[in-house]
């Protein structure tokens, strides 16, 4: 029996000369074991995109708006006094071979006041154009309310989530309190006013909940150096290339006095996976958990097909006996049978993919949706029960505090690529029990029982 004999007997059980009302039993359970795999797919794919995509787009918001590349720390006192200094150190870290860009910044924690209430705030201390000249601010930031205008020593740019705690808006008065040490060497509060003249949103409120830009000359004459941190953001071409160890090798080097450049004393140099490297694997680890579960879904989707074409042996007992009498050899009854489970699976391939794709690029009209949806429900139950609805707060499937607003859709061809052989290397496997049985079948003992 040749590869192509085994081929047209595969299409004949997939394939039968009747009515789709006269089918089996054994061909209607292959054709559920197909949708059933199918309809497995469309989770474990919308899983795995919308996992990458929420991974990039907080990973990526992490790195350009907090901690770039490479993260140079300033603790010795006395060198980096005043902006001038500042300025010249960013020269001195821009020249070295692999770092493209560097941002001078000073960042303090303090009690913001507002018009309402008041609340911690981390104040960052930057450079009055760095909302055009970082391409990440420019890209990551959106403007809620006002301008990027820092170019006044009181303005402040401040971020959604505080200005919604505090009450502010833009022309607002925001007042800092601040710890400043005196000639004395007491520990005294100062409070500094600021005029808001933005509110930007990153996406991702977890990250810029209480953020508060100002300028960074302001810093130096208004701020505590020896309790704030003075850093250095560097980027590169690449936050993920292998390279970034070598260029931060480099930057130590240059800081550790081994270059031209004298020392710098209690300078410390971090890479970005450093910095955040508990959030990034816990990240990675809650993929990994997800995907396995949506694969233990798949692999009981899969186990369909085994009992259908164990159902379709029981049934073509005779045929497969008749064809065994007349020459058909046991291995090409097997590869048969072998073919028709993955073409079934193939078959759930070829439905589950797309589906779960069109989902996961539409993830974000479907959750909007579902919002609306259950809040209008809310509404109607509590106008039933209260007779009125105006006490309800807008539920939200994905909480802005610690998911993105906006999930990017980012597609691993790799990895989908990886999850259709195995769905397909599945198949085989869960068909290879009923299909070696139909080959190992005695025909002479079968016809006798007919």
């Amino acid at each position: 029996m040749t590869m192509k004999s085994s081929l047209l007997y595969a299409c004949r059980l997939l394939f039968p000369r009747k009515s789709s009302s006269q089918k089996s039993n054994g061909q209607k359970s292959l054709i559920g074991a197909m949708l059933c795999i199918g309809v497995s797919l469309i989770p474990l794919v919308a899983v795995l995109v919308i996992s990458q995509g929420m991974i990039e787009g907080i990973t990526g918001r992490m790195i350009g708006l907090s901690s770039q590349d490479i993260s140079v720390v300033i603790s010795s006192e006395g060198y980096v006094d005043t902006y001038e200094d500042a300025l010249y150190l960013s020269r001195r870290l821009s020249n070295i071979d692999g770092v493209e860009n560097v941002y001078p910044e000073i960042q303090a924690t303090a009690l913001a006041a507002g018009k309402s209430a008041r609340s911690g705030a981390f104040i960052r201390a930057v450079q009055s154009d760095i909302f055009e000249s970082n391409s990440s601010f420019s890209s990551l930031f959106s403007l809620v309310e006002g301008s990027f205008n820092l170019s006044e020593e009181n303005n402040a740019v401040i971020g959604k989530k505080i200005s919604e705690l505090l009450g502010l808006h833009c022309g607002d008065s925001v007042k800092v309190i601040c710890v400043n040490q005196s000639s004395a060497g007491r520990i005294v509060p100062k409070v500094l006013s600021f005029t808001v003249t933005g509110i930007v949103s990153c996406g991702y409120q977890e990250l810029d909940a209480l953020w508060l830009f100002i300028p960074l000359q302001t810093a130096f004459s208004s701020l505590s150096l020896s309790s704030s941190s003075i850093i250095f953001s560097l980027s590169t071409a690449d936050s993920f290339s292998p390279q970034l160890q070598i260029i931060k090798d480099r930057v130590q080097d240059d800081l550790y006095g081994l270059s031209d450049n004298p020392e710098i004393p209690a300078s410390y140099v971090y890479m970005w996976n450093e910095l955040n490297a508990s959030q990034y694997e816990n990240f990675a680890s809650t993929k990994i958990l997800l995907l396995l579960i949506m694969l233990l879904i798949v692999l009981v989707a899969s186990v369909n097909i085994s009992s259908a074409l164990i159902m379709i042996v029981m049934e073509r007992r005779k045929e497969i006996a008749i064809l065994k009498s007349v020459g058909a050899s046991p291995l090409g009854i097997t590869w048969a049978f072998l073919l028709a489970g993955s073409a079934a699976g193939l078959g759930g391939l070829i439905i589950g993919l797309p589906l779960g794709l069109l989902a996961s690029v539409n993830i974000n009209f479907l959750i909007h949706f579902m919002e609306k949806i259950v809040n209008i429900f809310l509404q109607c139950l509590l106008f039933i029960v209260r007779g009125n609805s105006h006490s309800i707060n807008a539920i939200h499937l994905l909480d802005p505090a610690y998911y993105l607003q906006e999930i990017p859709v980012s597609i691993p061809f790799k990895e989908l690529l990886i999850i259709a052989l195995g769905t397909l290397l599945l198949s085989i496997a869960v068909s290879a029990f009923p299909a070696i049985k139909a080959g190992r079948g005695k025909p002479l003992d079968t016809l006798r029982k007919m």
